[in-house]
């Protein structure tokens, strides 16, 4: 699969969310996560893209590094969370999550899909979907990898 560019709104680590902003084209504070709640991989978008939400298709980048917000990486796509959302309003729409490797990862060079990785991986990235949902969102309804 060819390499996609991936821009890291929140890295690896870090106890606060942060969006990028199209308006001013930097990256903002969204919120701050609950004590001791961090993300445990680097979460970001794929520019140019548009997802069922309106927003640039979401990725979480599995490596042996954290990146920094704003930080570009080519990545290769391993797999994806095919996620419902409910809205406040009710409404349901699809915001699936790619799941990615930086080109120049060492550790998961080998991995070309999702089965690849270990199941502990898989398992935390699955119980932070909630977690990545951003305000306006209410409920994560249903996912399938």
């Amino acid at each position: 699969m060819e390499a996609v560019t991936v821009i890291i709104e929140t890295p690896k680590g870090s106890g606060q969310k942060y969006d990028y902003d199209p308006k001013t084209g930097k990256i903002k504070l969204n919120k701050v996560m609950p004590l001791g709640l961090v993300f445990p991989f680097d979460f970001g978008f794929i520019p140019g893209t548009m997802g069922g939400d309106g927003d640039p298709l979401d990725v979480l980048v599995v490596s042996e590094v954290s990146a920094f917000a704003g930080c570009v990486m080519d990545c290769r796509i391993i797999g994806a969370f095919k996620v419902v959302q409910q809205e406040r309003n009710g409404e349901r729409m699809r915001n699936d999550r790619l799941i990615a490797v930086p080109e120049v990862s060492q550790r998961y060079a080998q991995v070309t899909a999702l089965r690849n990785l270990s199941k502990t991986i898989v398992e935390q990235a699955i119980a932070f979907l909630p977690v990545t949902m951003s305000r306006r969102e209410r409920n994560l309804v249903c996912w399938k990898s």
